[in-house]
């Protein structure tokens, strides 16, 4: 155990024994307490500290894992910990305030925890206004990531509450988190559009088949996003749905954000003067603010005081498997036609240092299989309106078909890299276009040829419409090896068409299983992947 839990624990028994006394813990805890502590005080639950958007638990390592809660009014995070899900040796931490300025969020990064050990962890939050006051505990569970090579099972798409597809208690709620915890996974990789800061969400939708849709619906919700309050109402809203607060509390995430946190295709050209709903136009102060609901509400490890509003990050899964989450929203010049001849200020998508953190983790790692967690693919054509020539803008690096131009210069020095440092069995999972696909990319039928091939795959959305599919461009030569979209946009949930990816890596062989399963958890494709041997040029699928 290291000096910090030692020195933490000591700290928390002290104040558990002198400060907060028997008649304020847990049944659970009372063993803790003294024979002397002081008679016992009925305290209902209603006067306790709420925590009513449950738990979340974040970027889990070998031995760490960040553990995120909310109060509902000014308190202070305690936590305590143990391999014994009876909780027969806990290791108790006091954790950071709550307070307004973060609208009552807080978060603790566990260290020193046993590798690949099953985590059961308890938290409450102490009143600051009756310090003889604690919550009732909300409890969960995770894994640490493995030192040796064992099975590892993932989860990944997009896409929460988006097209006004919010909340239905009629249909379940969001019923594709339950149907993801089911799978077991060790953890899940939210790839953007946690929430969709720019669709108002009404009482009653009109679906495609002509049933009524029933949304529960919240103040914050109601419209589109401006306030800080708002922004931070949209993931508080999202965590109404106990499908989603069960998943949080036994399924670790790895969030990164695209658009929808903001507003939709959100850019340095980004112009919402024509946008009635919006009263501020202000679009970098939007940007601030959903950046910080996000921050706030995510549940991700800060990055430090050198760029604290980072979100690319590298998580180390063991021998097997390495995460490198990038962010293709943060560092983008405008929106453009996307055609430049050579690459320039307004060519930027992943940002100079950004790149050069990717290539050097990449180059760095030992895992067998190196993971692109991305928050948009690389090869489909993703619009976003026309320029002031009439000509059409786009969203993504895809400009249509043709050589290397635009934001595509910065895949093709990436993807380039990873050939000539012969970084190998590299993969893309990304989701934002509302459908799922495979895709292979092979040099012999690109524009650009100067890479190994590689597989990208796509999913989602998780609960929002369906759209697609979108056309592909041929500058990296990609192949739809399977996709699965509804007939027409903006299918509502009620048609099925939500959908996640299951990842399994098998600790024996290393060979990756790539599922892409349905609302209902049921599997629709399946792809097989062995690592690279000598020899191989591509990889071998099954």
């Amino acid at each position: 155990m290291s000096s910090q839990h030692d020195d933490s624990r000591r700290k928390f028994l002290k104040s558990s024994g002198l400060l907060l006394g028997a008649t304020a813990l847990p049944p659970a805890m009372l063993r803790s307490t003294s024979a002397s502590a002081a008679p016992a005080i009925i305290i209902p639950d209603s006067a306790r500290p709420q925590l009513a958007q449950g738990i979340q638990i974040g970027d889990v390592g070998a031995d760490r894992a960040l553990i995120w809660s909310r109060s509902d009014r000014p308190a202070r995070m305690h936590i305590e910990y143990d391999t014994d899900p009876g909780f027969s040796n806990p290791v108790r931490i006091r954790g950071p305030y709550a307070l307004e300025n973060t609208d009552f969020t807080a978060r603790l990064d566990l260290t020193g925890l046993p590798r690949n050990q099953q985590i059961h962890v308890r938290v409450m939050f102490e009143d600051l206004s009756n310090d003889r006051i604690l919550s009732m505990p909300l409890a969960g569970s995770f894994r640490t990531a493995p030192e040796h090579a064992r099975d590892i099972r993932f989860l990944w798409s997009g896409d929460t509450a988006g097209q006004g597809w919010g909340i239905n208690p009629d249909f379940g709620g969001m019923k594709i988190y339950e149907a993801m915890r089911r799978t077991g996974p060790d953890f899940f990789i939210h790839c953007g559009d946690t929430i969709y800061a720019d669709g108002p969400i009404r009482e009653q939708v009109v679906a495609e088949n002509g049933e009524i849709w029933r949304n529960i619906v919240t103040p914050e919700v109601a419209k589109v996003a401006e306030t800080l309050a708002e922004f931070r109402g949209r993931y508080k809203y999202n965590l109404l749905d106990e499908n989603v607060r069960r998943f949080n509390a036994e399924v670790p995430q790895i969030w990164q954000w695209d658009d929808h946190e903001v507003v939709n295709n959100w850019s340095d050209s980004k112009d919402l003067s024509g946008d009635s709903r919006y009263t501020e136009k202000n679009v970098p102060l939007l940007i601030a603010r959903g950046g910080r609901a996000f921050l706030e509400y995510a549940p991700l490890r800060y990055t430090g005081v050198e760029e604290s509003e980072r979100v690319y990050r590298h998580i180390p899964y063991g021998p097997l498997l390495d995460v490198f989450v990038i962010d293709m929203r943060s560092y983008r010049a405008a929106n453009s036609y996307n055609r430049q001849e050579t690459p320039g200020e307004d060519t930027v998508f992943l940002g100079v240092e950004q790149r050069a953190w990717l290539k050097q983790k990449l180059n760095e790692s030992k895992a067998v299989w190196k993971v692109i967690a991305s928050d948009m693919p690389i090869g489909l054509n993703v619009g976003d309106g026309t320029d002031d020539q009439g000509r059409p803008r786009f969203e993504n690096l895809a400009n249509g078909d043709g050589p290397v131009l635009g934001r595509e210069f910065e895949i093709a020095d990436l993807l380039s890299f990873i050939k000539r440092n012969r970084v190998q069995n590299v993969v893309w999972f990304t989701a934002d276009v509302h459908y799922c696909a495979t895709h292979y990319y092979d040099p012999d039928k690109a524009q650009y040829q100067d890479f190994e091939p590689f597989w990208e795959f796509v999913s989602g959305p998780l609960n929002a419409g369906s759209f697609g599919p979108n056309s592909l461009d041929n500058t990296f030569g990609p192949e739809v090896v399977f996709q699965k979209a509804p007939p027409a946009p903006n299918y509502s949930p009620l048609a099925g068409l939500q959908f996640f990816g299951q990842v399994d890596i098998d600790g024996r062989t290393a060979v990756m299983t790539v599922s892409h399963k349905d609302i209902d958890g049921n599997t629709i494709s399946t792809q097989e992947l062995e690592p690279f041997a000598p020899g191989r040029r591509k990889f071998k699928t099954k």
